[in-house]
């Protein structure tokens, strides 16, 4: 992919000065990363920010008991606000980076990322734009593990996770995770769930049998 090709996948680098932009190109590299690798992990401090291209990024934490919580996701065409923390604070991560599929992303180097935060107000904004989005995705996080009720939550998540068809290829251990609970207490509601005739469950899978109750629920 070419230079060109990958500043015209973020909108907001368009409006970087040609002297700017081509510092940018000349030093940032395109870098591909295989599935399931660890990005970054708690107490590493970061080395560049990556401007995802293709694939995902799963961003969790886990606590000292091993529990897991994911916070958000990072999509092509956007990058990861707690680098751009760790960036600017000189401060190491707190969490941890997976690649939930292949990637494809754009390298830009701490140094450079500092020299265009410093000289480039359109750079500022980028990356400031960004993250003011991600905080209210975090906001949005807090507030649905806080105030919501769990059934609700992951009757949405098994409508999400299903995309129409029958069956679904998770774990509680996963479905735990991307809810902010523990395994247990998915375990009890999943099993309510299939008292009710709306799932069956195997190891590892569940299947669909009552869509439509299910989507009832998601909906309230």
């Amino acid at each position: 992919m070419s230079h060109a090709d990958w500043i015209m996948q973020f909108p907001g680098l368009s409006r970087l000065s040609t002297e700017l932009r081509q510092y940018l190109t000349d030093n940032s590299r395109v870098i591909d990363i295989p599935v399931d690798t660890v990005i970054f992990g708690p107490g590493k401090p970061p080395e560049q920010l990556l401007l995802l291209l293709s694939g995902t990024v799963r961003v969790q934490k886990t606590s000292e008991t091993g529990r897991e919580i994911v916070l958000y996701r990072v999509h092509a065409g956007e990058s990861c606000v707690l680098t751009t923390a760790c960036l600017m604070a000189y401060e190491d991560y707190s969490a941890e980076g997976i690649a939930e599929t292949g990637l494809q992303a754009v390298a830009i180097p701490r140094d450079v990322f500092d020299r265009m935060v410093a000289d480039s107000p359109e750079f500022r904004q980028f990356v400031f734009m960004a993250y003011s989005r991600r905080m209210t995705d975090l906001f949005a996080v807090v507030e649905e593990i806080a105030f919501r009720r769990l059934d609700i939550r992951l009757a949405q998540k098994l409508i999400e996770l299903s995309s129409e068809q029958q069956t679904i290829q998770t774990t509680h251990q996963k479905l735990a995770g991307e809810l902010g609970t523990a395994r247990e207490v998915i375990s009890r509601q999943l099993a309510e769930f299939q008292r009710r005739g709306w799932i069956e469950q195997a190891r590892g899978v569940i299947h669909i049998l009552d869509r439509d109750q299910i989507k009832a629920l998601a909906k309230q």
